[in-house]
Order: C-alpha cells, then structure tokens, then sequence
C-alpha cells in the first residue's frame, strides 16, 4: 500500500476525501492545522474521524500554525457572515477566506510527505462549491503540483477527488463510502448544535436536502 497524506480538517469535504484515499488502497496519513480558527472543535472532529476510519495516532499529526494567519473573519478578523443567501454565496470573495491558506497547506504537506515517501497527497477542494476562495481552484492546484515538482526530490501528486463534484455528490459519495459524516463538523462559528446559518451550514445542509440524504447534525 502506497503511502499519502491526506489534509483533515474534520469537516464533511475533507472526510470524504479520506475515505477516497482509503477506498483507491493508499495508507494514509493525516494532517489538521491549528491555524487561531474560530472552529478550533474541528480538530477534535479530525481525530474522530481518522479514529473511525482505522488511521493510528503515529500516523496523525496536527502543525500548530497559531499566530501565523489573519485577516480572516475565520481568525477573528470580523465576523462570519450569516444567512447569506446561495446566490450571494457564490460572489466575490468572502471574508471568511484565509489568505494564502492552502499554499501553506500544501506546502507543509509535501515536507511531511518526502520523509515519509509519500509522493500523493489529498486535500478536499471544490470547483463548485467552493464559495469564491481563490486557493481551492484547479489551477492553484496545479500551479503547486508543477512548484512541488521542481522544489522537492519526488514532487507530489494532489488528489483533488471532490474538485468537481457538487456539495449532493460529496454527501452520496461519503455515504456510499460509509464515511463517518456523523462525526464531521462543517459550521464556521463551531458551536454546539451548528449555527445552520454560515455559509459553510448552508452548503451542507442543502447538499443533504439535495441527496436526499438526513443530515446527523443538529442545527440550532
């Protein structure tokens, strides 16, 4: 079995991307960020679900990337937007988006990943869905595939196995692959039960509406 390691935020995305890499017989090996986010109970979401999927503790790590990003609503920098509606949703780029997230992302992926041997990596993007963040499109992705190429000694493969795939296809994917949805966590502001109203509720709960499909959280 190949090794590969697969960025795991413990959100519904990033699970099922874990249970891809499970399912295409690669031995994955997970890595959460503690970036400041206001929905730091995602990480406890991420160990849940590497747990649930039969990824050991040695093959989990989380980079403590604290103090290292802002200008973001999600670090604190203003407010996460709520009750936006779909079509406000997909304008622009919004407040919530993290600037330059997932090219440290990535890029601490690929040194995790040359020690390891690891020459493929998974990360969660969407083309579709992706609410106007500049770094989840498929050019970024490839821009880095050909940075990796060049600046380590094997370069590194990224799976983008969601990137065309609408929030409905992500949700009946995961549940064909018997993913733990029930274990994932989606709302920006992290609270107990989700918000329901930021965008990141809103896109999963009509993703399940739309795949017919119960959603297991609870919405306040």
């Amino acid at each position: 079995m190949r090794p590969a390691v697969v960025l795991l935020s413990g959100g519904l995305d990033s699970t099922v991307c874990l249970a891809v890499a499970l399912r295409e017989g690669f031995t994955p090996w997970t890595l959460s960020f503690d970036y400041g986010q206001r929905h730091r109970r995602e990480l406890e979401a991420a160990a849940a679900v590497a747990a649930a999927l039969g990824v050991p503790p040695e093959r989990r790590r989380v980079a403590d990337l604290r103090g290292l990003f802002s200008g973001s609503a999600l670090t604190g920098q203003g407010e996460v937007p709520l009750d936006r509606g779909a079509a406000e949703i997909g304008v622009g780029v919004p407040v919530t988006y993290v600037p330059a997230r997932n090219l440290v992302f990535l890029a601490l992926t690929a040194a995790l990943a040359e020690p390891l041997g690891a020459r493929d990596a998974f990360i969660g993007v969407n083309a579709l869905d992706y609410s106007g963040y500049p770094d989840c499109r498929p050019e970024f992705i490839a821009a880095f595939t050909q940075a990796a190429a060049l600046g380590t000694q094997d370069g590194l493969q990224v799976h983008t196995p969601l990137a065309r795939l609408s929030k409905a296809e992500i949700v009946a994917l995961g549940a064909h692959l018997r993913a733990p949805l029930q274990l994932t966590l989606s709302c920006y502001l992290g609270t107990v039960p989700a918000c329901g109203r930021c965008d990141a509720c809103q896109l999963r709960r009509r993703g399940f509406a739309e795949a017919g499909l119960p959603d297991p959280l609870a919405y306040a």
